[in-house]
C-alpha cells in the first residue's frame, strides 16, 4: 500500500508546487486519524490545498465559511419538525463528511467553535439527546490567519488540543512560484485532478502504520520530551498526555511515508515543533522578552538524550 503514498503525493504536486514536506505532514495526520489547524498568511495556499487533498480521495467533502454569524446547528445539524410523520427529523449539517474544510476557523464565536470539540475528538455528535456517527475516514481541516486579529476569536487551549498538528506553508521559493504562475496562467489545475485512492486505501493504510514498530528507548525520549516542557522555567501550560499521544503516532506515521516499518528518533524531532507548539504556553516574562513556542521547543530537543535505536526491517 506504501506505493499508493507516492501516487496520492504526485497527485497533489500538480497542483501543490514545492511544498512536498507539508504535503508528507498532512497524510501523516490523515494516516494517523488526526485533524490539522493550517496558520499562514492569506494567499499561499491553504484552502487549495485541503481542495487538492478532497479531489484526490473519493470521499465526501465539504466547505464551511466561519462567519460571526455561523451557529452550531449550521456545522451540526437541525431537528425538525415533520407535520406528514408527527415528529422531528434531524438534517445533519456539513461536518458529516469524510473531509471538512473549516475556513478561518477563528472568525467564528467560542460558541460555534466549540460544537467541533466532540466531533474531532470522538467522531461523532450529540444532538437533542441522540447520537450520530461521523462518517469514517474523518479529517478537520481548519485555517486561520495569523496576522488579522480583527474581529476574530482565538481558539481557546482545549480546542488547539483537538488538533494533531498546527501547519505554516509558508511563501514559495523562486523556481516553486515561476511554477505556479505557469500552471494558473490559463486554466486552474484543481479543474483537472481526478481521485487516485479510496476510502479502502486509507483504512487499511491507517492498519499498516498502527502495525509500525515503537521501541521502548523512542517512548521514552517522547515523555522525556513532553515532561520537559511542563517544568521549564519559561513555559507556564506544558503538553498534555494528549499532545505526547499525538506525537508518538505521528511518529509512526512519517516513518511509514519514508518506507519504513519502524520510527527512528529523527521521526520524533521532525515533527515535533508541528505537534507540541500549539499546545504549549508561555511564561509572561517569556513573551514580554520575545521568546517563542518553537525556540524554547528546540532548546528541550538539544538538551534531551537521543535514543540509539536499530532497525528491523
Amino acid at each position: 500500500m506504501r506505493e499508493k503514498i507516492g501516487i496520492l503525493m504526485n497527485n497533489i504536486n500538480k497542483v501543490i508546487a514545492g511544498k512536498e514536506n507539508v504535503i508528507r505532514k498532512i497524510l501523516v495526520c490523515l494516516l494517523c486519524r488526526g485533524h490539522i489547524l493550517l496558520e499562514d498568511v492569506p494567499g499561499v495556499g491553504k484552502t487549495t490545498m485541503v481542495n487538492t487533498l478532497a479531489k484526490s480521495l473519493n470521499l465526501a467533502f465539504n466547505r464551511i465559511q466561519f462567519t460571526p454569524d455561523l451557529l452550531p446547528s449550521d456545522v451540526t445539524g437541525i431537528s425538525i419538525y415533520n407535520p406528514k410523520i408527527n415528529q422531528f427529523e434531524f438534517k445533519k449539517g456539513p461536518i458529516y463528511n469524510n473531509i471538512v474544510l473549516a475556513d478561518e476557523i477563528n472568525r467564528t464565536s467560542p460558541k460555534t467553535q466549540s460544537s467541533l470539540l466532540e466531533v474531532m475528538q470522538e467522531g461523532q455528535l450529540t444532538v437533542d439527546g441522540n447520537t450520530y456517527k461521523i462518517p469514517k475516514p474523518f479529517i478537520v481541516l481548519a485555517t486561520q490567519n495569523p496576522i488579522e486579529y480583527e474581529g476574530t476569536f482565538p481558539l481557546p487551549e482545549a480546542q488547539l488540543d483537538r488538533f494533531m498538528m498546527k501547519i505554516s506553508i509558508g511563501y514559495p521559493d523562486k523556481t516553486s512560484e515561476m511554477e505556479i504562475l505557469r500552471r494558473f496562467s490559463n486554466s486552474n489545475p484543481l479543474d483537472e485532478i481526478n481521485s487516485v485512492l479510496t476510502d479502502k486505501d486509507i483504512f487499511e493504510m491507517q492498519q499498516e502504520v498502527d502495525n509500525i514498530h515503537v521501541d521502548e528507548s523512542i517512548d521514552n525520549y517522547i515523555i522525556d520530551i513532553v515532561s520537559k516542557t511542563r517544568n521549564h522555567e519559561n513555559i507556564r501550560l506544558g503538553v498534555s498526555p494528549r499532545g505526547a499521544i499525538a506525537l508518538f503516532k505521528t511518529a509512526k506515521g512519517y516513518a511509514y511515508i519514508n518506507n519504513r516499518s519502524y520510527v527512528l528518533p529523527d521521526d520524533v524531532k521532525k515533527l515535533a515543533a508541528e505537534v507540541l507548539c500549539h499546545r504549549i504556553i508561555l511564561t509572561p516574562e517569556a513573551k514580554i522578552q520575545g521568546i517563542s513556542e518553537e525556540s524554547v521547543l528546540y532548546d528541550i530537543l538539544k538538551n534531551t538524550r537521543v535514543p540509539v535505536v536499530k532497525g528491523n526491517d
